[in-house]
């Protein structure tokens, strides 16, 4: 009886792993094209313009630290396979250099800082970093990666994702335009409102608590900033003097709020904001998102329109 038992489990087993290996040989190939990113600005990019056209994944996944990323053995594999690979190009991307020189793929690479004019990562008065930069031997120059931050960049880079679909994928090339024309608009759009908000203010001048990745979209509208460190430092202790110096310039700016951005140290920010009796207000980098936002569906576009109307508060022009 036992073995009859026995015998039943394993043709139940066989005839069950036949049928989904059968149903699976009859499920129709997916044919569509290949699209691997980095990061969260460009995946939203890629998944504006291709759409349910495209196959999409995002390595660093959402509430993932960029700057600490290392890929899995699957992460490589799927850049292999990819058709588009879509990174940033910054030192926080270094890793892919090593990547793509290991694999074998016919794969398009698509850099955000080769799509547009890089500057250098700045440093400037009341940095903590600036006293630990000073002397010593002199070393190269490093870029700022955020390129994204710039609606105006990020135009740029849409057309450049449509342009590489369109050629990976002639057949639905029409509607990676199409889609581009639209998504490009709106990010036009919203960068004339920027302007607008900024032409209005009477003092350009923000304060950050925090990292500033922001130095495109500063320069784009002519604002001026004051920050406790660089865009891409990795410090999160912050100096008494870069303190001191941070409440100093609230007051003298008179400003209304103080800037943190997301997953930063929101601490410098809030003891700024407690010395000057002022508000901290989040301004979104865009690099990553936290898995509820990603869930919720939280798009680039969102989250740029939240910092503008941050952005208005801090310029102390009239929101919409």
């Amino acid at each position: 009886m036992i073995k009859k038992t026995a015998l039943l489990f394993v043709l139940i087993f066989f005839v069950l792993n036949l049928s989904a290996c059968s149903h699976a040989s009859q499920e129709p190939p997916d044919n569509r094209i290949s699209v691997v990113a980095t990061i969260f600005p460009q995946y939203d990019f890629a998944r504006q313009i291709g759409g349910d056209k495209i196959k999409l994944k995002m390595l660093v996944t959402p509430g993932g630290e960029s700057h600490s990323y290392e890929p899995t053995p699957q992460d490589i594999k799927a850049v292999r396979e990819c058709d588009i690979f879509i990174c940033a190009g910054g030192e926080s991307d270094i890793w892919y250099n090593t990547v793509l020189k290991s694999v074998e793929g016919d794969f398009t690479v698509i850099s955000l800082m080769d799509c547009v004019e890089a500057v250098e990562e700045e440093i400037t008065e009341g940095m903590s970093e600036k006293l630990s930069l000073s002397g010593g031997e002199e070393e190269e120059p490093e870029y700022d990666e955020h390129v994204w931050t710039s609606l105006k960049n990020a135009q740029i880079i849409s057309r450049a994702i449509e342009e590489a679909m369109s050629s990976a994928d002639e057949a639905n090339a029409d509607f990676y335009r199409r889609n581009a024309e639209d998504y490009i608009n709106r990010l036009s759009e919203l960068d004339r409102k920027y302007g607008e908000a900024a032409e209005k203010a009477e003092n350009k001048t923000l304060v950050f608590g925090d990292r500033f990745p922001f130095r495109y979209l500063f320069d784009d509208y002519g604002l001026k900033y004051y920050a406790a460190f660089p865009g891409c430092s990795a410090e999160s202790d912050v100096s008494a003097k870069t303190m001191l110096f941070l409440i100093d310039k609230v007051k003298e700016e008179k400003l209304q709020v103080v800037y943190y951005i997301e997953f930063g140290a929101k601490k410098i920010a809030d003891a700024v904001a407690e010395e000057t009796e002022t508000k901290p207000l989040l301004f979104h980098s865009c690099h990553t998102v936290s898995k509820e936002d990603f869930k919720n569906g939280v798009t680039y576009l969102s989250l740029m329109e939240q910092n503008l109307e941050n952005l208005k508060r801090g310029l102390n022009v009239e929101a919409d």
